[in-house]
């Protein structure tokens, strides 16, 4: 069965969000603050993480860093109150999969949850590529810039494995948000945006004058490998 861990402060929420979760099968555990998320984590791994940022003690920002410094890689959604542009820049520079902002609607949740845990199971890998000093081996999942690991996120390389099997083919954001997140909303095209620029930030050497990942006006993004 899989496993969901939620990391919600908010009693009512946290019993809540463990029934609809529950009913759809998931099996749902429950941390109340950020040292018991870490520590349900390190005794066994969930297969996605439900995150609240407003924690007691440690915060959701630090527990997801603090995750992926220690090298876990399942999804992790952010559950939060704060709305800005910001607060999700941090969280998905922090290493965060998706962010849903309260009050939500409870269908939506489920099927982002759904998207995510499809994204991570295993999928049939590209053979490895190159271009300019990046190296990417999609059976390590990891992408490397002049020999040193990137450093991307599960859905920031799933974004650059979905630009190079394109083949320098124009991906629009709908495409790209329905291949790699799952949505089709397009109102969710902003976070396709926000991963882009990680991308640039992480593999280019001028993120402001890409050479790689370049934005194609009135249409979405594609990968340049010069071949």
């Amino acid at each position: 069965m899989t496993r969901v861990l939620v990391v919600e402060d908010n009693r009512d929420l946290a019993a809540g969000l463990r029934n609809n979760l529950e009913i759809e099968g998931y099996d749902v555990e429950i941390a109340s603050h950020g040292e018991q998320a870490l520590a349900s984590v390190r005794r066994a791994a969930p297969s996605l993480v439900v995150l609240d940022l407003m924690l007691p003690g440690l915060d959701g920002y630090r527990v997801l860093k603090q995750l992926r410094d220690e090298g876990f890689d399942m999804p992790v959604l952010i559950l939060s109150a704060k709305h800005e542009e910001a607060d999700k820049v941090r969280g998905f520079r922090n290493g965060a999969d998706d962010f849903v902002t309260k009050p939500f609607g409870l269908l939506e949740l489920l099927a982002r949850i759904a998207a995510l845990l499809r994204r991570a199971a295993p999928k049939t890998v590209l053979a490895r590529a190159r271009f300019g000093d990046i190296d990417v081996l999609p059976d390590r999942r990891v992408a490397l810039k002049a020999g040193r690991d990137a450093g991307l996120t599960p859905m920031e390389f799933d974004l650059l494995t979905a630009l190079l099997r394109r083949g320098g083919a124009v991906g629009t954001r709908l495409e790209l948000l329905a291949e790699v997140w799952g949505h089709t909303a397009a109102v969710m095209t902003r976070t396709v945006d926000t991963h882009i620029a990680e991308l640039r930030r992480k593999l280019e050497d001028d993120p402001a004058s890409p050479r790689y990942i370049l934005t194609v006006r009135k249409a979405g993004y594609r990968l340049d490998t010069g071949t």
